[in-house]
């Protein structure tokens, strides 16, 4: 999958800008502030139609404009793909090869990309709802449907959340909460059973990748903790009872506190090296090393699930690693993996291992080669 060329008018800080990309390697050198992240970012939008910075899409929208536009030509195996992608106080609009999509989630997938950003160290040690992000954005990106499972989910929460906040103490009627508790299991156990396959694939890989960083010294473990224990059945009819048994048992729980506490929305994920869990005992180069075998991991999982590599975007992370890890993240995707780098100079990359790199300058909202 090769990016060929992408086109920003009103998004963020550009007015207007348009870059042809074929290059393997992508560098956008400059200062902070002036516009580097903005334009891994607007790539990244273009793959999964959201940012990887804010939920609010008005934010993309330049100063004083009333909409943004992302335009963009990619490479993929079956051929070239031109996606449109606007912003704007009504809302979103994709088109692929000029045909509107009714849903955002089929034009998802269609550009796929793996981010890597300083920010990317809290999936190993911060709040559980950063790794779920993690877990919905790739799997989305792999797994048609997904998303509208997702989003269909989250729509079933909020009426649950609404009515177990409503209904006065003893004054709950049964039947409504077993149509809201039907509606949250099936949906949820679909959720459940994709990620749990997510992570098994991601497990073998990542594994396998950080045992080659780490010279075989650290086995790294991934694995899947759902809000319930579901033992070991990936069966969707004994998913979906042992859901509703939880349910019920959290029944007068949910009720005081007036939300759902069972759930994908309170699922998590659990590293651990050598046995122990990352997040607790793993020091902060072992946690960068996690870090890194995870991103190297999505890459050859997204190859494996689509046959072909998505392009990788690393957002100013090459000067956030030691010259080893570095070493091991360039040679890995040098030959194979289309590259978007972004870094305040050159010095902190080894521009001796990167070969045939176009190199941008990026100041005030304008790129110059």
């Amino acid at each position: 999958m090769n990016l060929k060329s992408i086109r920003l008018n009103h998004y963020r800080n550009y007015e207007q800008v348009e870059l042809q990309t074929d290059s393997r390697v992508n560098v956008f050198i400059g200062p902070n502030a002036q516009g580097k992240t903005n334009l891994l970012e607007a790539i990244f939008v273009l793959g999964l139609t959201k940012s990887h910075r804010t939920s609010k899409d008005k934010e993309l929208i330049g100063w004083n404009a009333d909409a943004a536009h992302i335009a963009g030509e990619a490479e993929r195996k079956y051929g070239p793909v031109k996606l449109e992608l606007s912003f704007s106080s009504q809302g979103k609009k994709a088109k692929i090869n000029g045909l509107e999509q009714r849903k955002l989630s089929d034009f998802v997938g269609t550009l796929n990309v793996v981010l890597f950003a300083p920010e990317d160290l809290e999936i190993v040690k911060g709040t559980p709802g950063i790794r779920r992000r993690f877990l919905d954005m790739e799997i989305g990106q792999v797994q048609p449907g997904y998303l509208h499972t997702l989003q269909q989910y989250g729509k079933v929460l909020v009426q649950r959340n609404n009515y177990l906040k409503s209904a006065y103490p003893g004054g709950v009627q049964q039947a409504m909460l077993d149509i809201w508790n039907t509606q949250l299991a099936e949906y949820g156990v679909k959720i459940m059973k994709k990620r749990k396959g997510f992570i098994d694939k991601l497990q073998k890989w990542a594994e396998s990748i950080h045992a080659g960083i780490t010279g075989g010294a650290e086995a790294l473990t991934v694995r899947y903790r759902p809000s319930f224990d579901s033992g070991a059945t990936e069966e969707e009819t004994v998913l979906f009872e042992q859901f509703m048994i939880k349910l019920s048992q959290v029944k007068e729980q949910e009720l005081r506190r007036g939300m759902t506490l069972v759930g994908p929305h309170r699922d998590d994920l659990a590293f651990f090296i050598n046995g122990k869990e990352a997040q607790v005992f793993g020091s902060q180069g072992q946690q960068r090393t996690t870090a890194l075998s995870l991103k190297l991991a999505e890459l050859e999982l997204i190859r494996e699930e689509i046959g072909e590599y998505p392009v990788l975007l690393l957002d100013d992370v090459l000067s956030e690693l030691d010259r080893e890890r570095q070493t091991q993240l360039i040679e890995t995707f040098q030959s194979k993996v289309q590259t978007f780098i972004t870094t305040t100079g050159l010095e902190s990359v080894d521009m001796g291992k990167l070969r045939d790199a176009s190199i941008y300058h990026v100041k005030d909202g304008r790129v110059l080669r």
